[in-house]
């Protein structure tokens, strides 16, 4: 399980300096980057003095944090981030995000305040607009910055978009962009419609509905409603009463609940359950769930390529991303196995069906590990590496498990063997009957040494090979031996001779039946990494059908609505999207399974 993050304060995330560059503030992205669990990342944007640093401090089940401020001046600079433990999802980490208030009049660049909407909507998995008063005309054209998202985010390099493509970039931000909320501050209106009680939700839907007519001003009017139905894959709204008097909003953060209207703690109350119940883990192209460590790593390109004057590219940033986490993913994986094979191996293994399996359970688990971390590895690259560096590290293993065993079994037959070998040097067996002696005591030795557990592999080659090595010396005390007729001699030594090709014979079989446990136990690993693989590349397009199915149905509903609008431009425009969402769901079903041979 991934150590959770609980900060006591918010830092902040992205610094807007007063020459109006972001900078990353190193504290907090490493503070994100050691979160390994995955995060649910709620954003919130809205012009200054509008509140929206205590809902977010709400969220955090705190009356303080974020600085809400009492004047006229905008109080939030940058990007603050606050992470804590998610309140309803279980090993997940809730990253509150809070931005400076759009539209300071002391800041003066409004194209700062696109970079931070910008970055709000690329960084969340759930984007909370903050407005106040109704959803009027007005409160629509101060949204502009929505609809200057197609000049500050880009979906595809123009590298890998087709030329002849019709449909605009702008169609597959459905795909990557978070669930869109509007919060409506110090609402005084009923919900009501043509004299029917409405909820929240359906006053946002009327409010989006596209103004009939033609020309230029009515398109321009248009826009930002279009853009909202057409970018965000999920709409939410919420009203909110004056939370109190406006004197009292001065210390709102020192209130006890008392002092707040009941239907504004109810209202937040539900904003807060729709957030924690609701609000998706934060994904990447995919369906891959984002972690901290990951989440750290997209706000770092994201920043770089504004400050580089390139406006981010959410491919070439996921692809760059899938080189960092999927060698991260090897390392980890390669890792896991090597300390698992020094831990739970003990050399020297009783035989090599042992060692055999010991690897494959390792092995096993380390390609789970990269499998779980890595995405996009579309080629089978680092999968393909991984694969070569626990062969050849378990190979090692091999290697070490027998030289160990080689190890302990000569020393164990130079002891058992001393008595021998101070007999020889004293002549003991330079006598009549000395042959049979000698004989007697090597049969004595060798039987001790085969009772002796722990040898390891290669307990029986070792023996052969020491036997062998005393040949001559056993060759030698029969030929001195007086007792024993020529026949006699012939005859033992032809004995001598069978033994050593018997047990010959026995040292290749055991070495045949190694090297094909050894060809079996890699045939068996291939499989199970294919196995594996199947599984994954399996998910991975369930995750992607996933997401298309849940962006098909999100466009099927806009263009039925358009349609029952009479908006047939802009219904026309859905259908299109549609048509090319199909031919990619098409692709997606008959990706192929396996690729590694």
């Amino acid at each position: 399980m991934a150590p959770e993050a609980n900060m006591d304060k918010p830092l902040c995330l992205i610094e807007n300096t007063a020459e109006g560059e972001l900078m990353l503030c190193r504290d907090a992205l490493q503070i994100l980057s050691d979160i390994h669990q995955h995060v649910v990342v709620v954003a919130i944007v809205g012009l200054y003095r509008t509140g929206k640093s205590y809902l977010m401090n709400k969220l955090a089940g705190k009356n303080k944090g974020f600085s809400l401020g009492s004047t006229i001046q905008s109080h939030t600079k940058g990007i603050w981030m606050w992470c804590i433990p998610h309140p309803q999802k279980p090993n997940h980490t809730l990253v509150l995000l809070d931005t400076e208030g759009l539209g300071d009049v002391e800041k003066g660049d409004s194209s700062n305040d696109t970079w931070i909407f910008s970055l709000a909507i690329l960084l969340s998995s759930a984007f909370v607009y903050n407005s106040m008063g109704t959803i009027d005309q007005r409160a629509l054209e101060q949204l502009h910055y929505v609809t200057e998202l197609s000049k500050h985010i880009k979906v595809k390099s123009s590298r890998s978009r087709d030329p002849n493509e019709k449909v605009s970039d702008t169609a597959e931000f459905m795909g990557f962009f978070p669930t869109f909320i509007w919060a409506v501050r110090d609402f005084t209106l009923d919900l009501e419609l043509e004299g029917e009680e409405i909820t929240a939700d359906q006053y946002l839907e009327n409010a989006l509905q596209l103004i009939k007519g033609k020309g230029e001003k009515v398109s321009k009017l248009n826009q930002p409603r279009e853009c909202i139905r057409f970018y965000f894959p999920g709409r939410k709204c919420f009203v909110f009463d004056r939370p109190t008097t406006k004197k009292n909003l001065k210390r709102l953060e020192e209130l006890h609940e008392d002092h707040l209207e009941p239907d504004f703690i109810e209202q937040t109350q539900q904003f807060c359950q729709y957030v924690f119940r609701d609000c998706r883990t934060k994904t990447i192209q995919g369906g891959h769930q984002v972690t901290g460590k990951l989440l750290a790593n997209l706000a770092e390109t994201y920043v770089d390529s504004i400050r580089s004057g390139t406006v981010p590219c959410i491919e070439n940033t996921i692809l760059a991303l899938a080189q960092i986490e999927n060698s991260a993913a090897v390392q980890e994986a390669f890792s896991h196995y090597e300390s698992q094979m020094k831990e739970r191996g003990k050399f020297p293994t009783p035989t090599m069906k042992v060692f055999l399996d010991l690897h494959a359970e390792c092995e096993k688990e380390a390609i789970t590990i990269f499998l779980e971390k890595s995405f996009k590895d579309e080629d089978h690259e680092y999968q393909k590496q991984l694969g070569g560096m626990l062969k050849t590290k378990g190979e090692q293993f091999c290697a070490e498990n027998e030289q160990i065993s080689r190890d302990n079994c000569r020393d164990l037959l130079q002891q058992l063997f001393v008595p021998m070998e101070n007999r020889i040097s004293e002549g003991f067996y330079s006598r009549p009957g000395g042959y049979l002696l000698f004989v007697e005591d090597q049969k004595e030795a060798t039987e001790k040494y085969k009772m002796t557990p722990g040898k390891g592999v290669k307990a029986d080659e070792v023996l052969y090979e020491f036997i062998q090595a005393k040949e001559t010396v056993s060759m030698s005390i029969l030929q001195m031996d007086q007792n024993l007729s020529t026949k006699d001699k012939e005859i033992a030594e032809e004995q001598a001779k069978a033994k050593a090709a018997e047990r010959e014979m026995k040292i290749k079989e055991e070495m045949h039946a190694a090297a094909q446990q050894k060809l079996e136990a890699q045939q068996k690993s291939h499989e199970e990494h294919i196995k594996q693989l199947t599984q994954k590349m399996e998910e991975d397009r369930l995750k992607m059908q996933e997401e298309n199915e849940r962006v098909m149905t999100r466009k099927l509903q806009e263009q039925q609505a358009l349609l029952q609008e009479g908006a047939m431009k802009q219904h026309q425009q859905m259908q299109e999207e549609i048509q090319k969402l199909q031919q990619q769901m098409a692709a997606n079903s008959k990706r192929r399974r396996c690729v590694i041979q």
